[in-house]
């Protein structure tokens, strides 16, 4: 069957679609065929995704035949640290209800987009799925990552009594255009890139960075990442979690030195020890994906990082304009 074939005059549900990867989710879709008329994304003011009543009347508005649930309560160390409860709640309401409704309306599939934060804290490396109980999440970012979780429980529970289309995918941490630069809630990438950039913009000598620089971390890009979700959206229909990676890990100080290279700042970085390092290795076996849909990543990571500076540099030019 082909791409456009299945996307065809089908009627698709975005949840989170107006996010960092909801646009480029939004714009692969639109690639494949999904018409205007047949692309629905719920806007939070309009919708509130942790209430049932909003849910209800989401999917009666939308009338969906697959629903890819993008829409997260997300954020960095900083962010799981002190708001563990809100990460907790929000995800799974919005998830475990949302899942519930979209199986009684009959809504013929589910995508259900889950995190790496899910994995024990030491899963041996690289991750593979099936690894994914066999121990507690990192605990600064657990209730995120179990709530995101039993969305994987409550997919295969939904398929084993119901027959229900829900599949689960793990995508790694994300970066790209359009990412999240808060310093209050972003991920490392943005952190980073804003820190040196900010530090060379200022003439500062030294960048102060969390913890020791040893973690590792994989990194897709956010292209990569909507492109391997809507192929397994049309192609995969089966129980087992899948991750979406790029299979190249990277300790955090030789990412901070790189970042420091591609802005041009030529000052120290200093680590704060005091800081938490997070969970000391995250890498993905990403071979599930390549075999049961296709999916290998594409961007070469600097190039990928050029992209996303770049993008934050002009940003913040229009932004001042």
């Amino acid at each position: 069957m082909s791409s456009n074939h299945f996307w065809q005059d089908r009627r698709v549900c975005v949840t989170g679609g107006a996010g960092f990867l909801g646009r480029f989710v939004q714009a692969e879709l639109r690639r494949r065929g999904v018409t205007e008329q047949n692309l629905f994304v719920p806007m939070q003011h309009n919708y509130d995704l942790t209430r049932p009543d909003d849910i209800r009347r989401m999917l009666a508005d939308a009338r969906p035949q697959l629903i890819i649930h993008l829409a997260a309560h997300v954020g960095g160390i900083g962010a799981n640290r002190e708001h563990p409860a809100e990460f907790f709640y929000d995800n799974l309401m919005m998830g475990v209800e949302l899942m519930h409704q979209s199986w009684r309306t009959g809504v013929e599939k589910f995508v259900a987009i889950g995190t790496v934060c899910a994995y024990p804290k030491f899963t041996p490396v690289p991750f593979r799925e099936d690894d994914l109980w066999n121990g507690y999440p990192e605990e600064t970012n657990a209730p995120y990552g179990l709530a995101k979780k039993m969305l994987l429980v409550q997919a295969q529970a939904y398929r084993a009594q119901y027959g229900y289309n829900a599949i689960f995918l793990l995508p790694v941490n994300l970066y790209g255009p359009g990412d999240n630069f808060d310093p209050n809630s972003s991920h490392v990438i943005p952190a980073l890139i804003r820190k040196c950039v900010e530090a060379k913009e200022a003439g500062r000598e030294e960048v102060v960075l969390w913890g020791d620089g040893s973690p590792t971390r994989e990194f897709l890009y956010v292209e990569d990442a909507a492109r391997g979700i809507v192929m397994a959206s049309e192609a995969y229909d089966g129980a087992d979690p899948v991750n979406l990676g790029s299979g190249r890990e990277i300790s955090i100080k030789d990412l901070a030195v790189l970042i420091a290279r591609l802005t041009g700042f030529e000052g120290r970085l200093v680590w704060d020890t005091t800081k938490p390092n997070g969970q000391p290795r995250r890498a993905l076996d990403t071979s599930r994906a390549e075999r049961f849909f296709g999916f290998r990543a594409q961007m070469e990571f600097e190039e990928g990082l050029r992209r996303t500076i770049d993008w934050y540099l002009q940003s913040r030019s229009g932004a001042a304009a």
